[in-house]
């Protein structure tokens, strides 16, 4: 049964968290492109230049192939702001770990609608992605269900002790699914950048125009709070914390970055298979640890 505790949701997080979460987002990925440019040598873009890529893809008409398109993409941004709400009211962990995966479902249903092959190869790597992430994001609210006895994002916050001291295995396999939901190499095999790709532009072949923005606005919203997964690991009970919690978000942000420029794209059969091995040797053996210190 879900620990929900309205008395102890903070309405002004969320209400930040809607506001800010774009601005936030869009200057990660700016941030991402200058470091990614200084690592390959090159001048690169500016840090604000996905905001200019985002208001001229807006200005730009949609062309759709499918009417149902725009319903699910809009569906995939409403359901991403609303995970990204219960994470920052800090609710309940199912509950967000829940609600992404019907974001993760209508944007999969908004590529197969496109009838593109491109598309329709790019939704099923997207389902086999989600095979590989949601086990371990699974273990991971069952993890700080253990540590903290409740699935409140606002017990974790509140522990007494670091929670990464009683689950450093949940949290190496949250940073390789990161790996995976950031869409950085060598696992984004279902949405890339690239041009040169075999897919074209996967999932996204058949977006343009506000669609597209849209798609781009929706990551924005959700490398937010994916990032304040691990921030969880880092902040507990003492104010100072907070500051150690964004320090690790940030060195976890520019670990994945160095790995994307350091790796090339693999297959889906290594994904999964790393994936579940990871999950298995880090997290369940973690969580086995922390039922066995619940039972003494």
């Amino acid at each position: 049964m879900l620990d929900i505790d309205f008395s102890s949701v903070n309405i002004v997080s969320a209400i930040l968290y809607v506001l800010l979460a774009p601005i936030v987002g869009g200057l990660l990925a700016g941030v991402d492109r200058v470091i990614s440019a200084r690592m390959q040598r090159r001048v690169g873009p500016p840090l604000l230049q996905p905001f200019y890529d985002f208001f001229k893809l807006w200005e730009k008409e949609a062309i759709e192939v499918n009417e149902a398109q725009s319903f699910y993409i809009t569906g995939f941004l409403l359901f991403v702001i609303i995970t990204g709400v219960f994470f920052f009211a800090q609710g309940d962990l199912l509950l967000v770990i829940f609600t992404l995966t019907v974001a993760s479902v209508c944007f999969i249903l908004a590529a197969y609608c496109s009838n593109s092959p491109y598309s329709a190869v790019g939704a099923e790597r997207e389902l086999v992605q989600t095979m590989a992430y949601e086990p371990m994001m699974l273990l991971v609210a069952i993890g700080f269900y253990l540590k903290t006895g409740s699935f409140s994002i606002d017990a974790a916050l509140n522990a007494p002790t670091m929670n990464l001291l009683y689950m450093p295995g949940v949290f190496i396999g949250l940073c390789f699914i990161l790996i995976i939901k950031l869409r950085k190499s060598p696992f984004d095999i279902a949405l890339s950048h690239e041009v040169h790709q075999e897919l074209i532009q996967g999932m996204a072949t058949e977006f343009s125009g506000r669609t597209l923005a849209i798609v781009e606005l929706a990551h924005w919203y959700e490398n937010v709070f994916l990032l304040g997964f691990v921030y969880l690991f880092f902040a507990w009970a003492p104010a100072w914390t907070a500051g150690l919690g964004l320090l690790a978000c940030a060195l976890v942000f520019f670990n994945d970055i160095l790995i994307d420029n350091c790796c090339s794209r693999v297959k889906w059969e290594y994904m999964l298979a790393s994936s579940w091995l990871i999950t298995l040797i880090a997290g369940f053996v973690n969580v086995m640890f922390l039922m066995y210190l619940r039972v003494l």
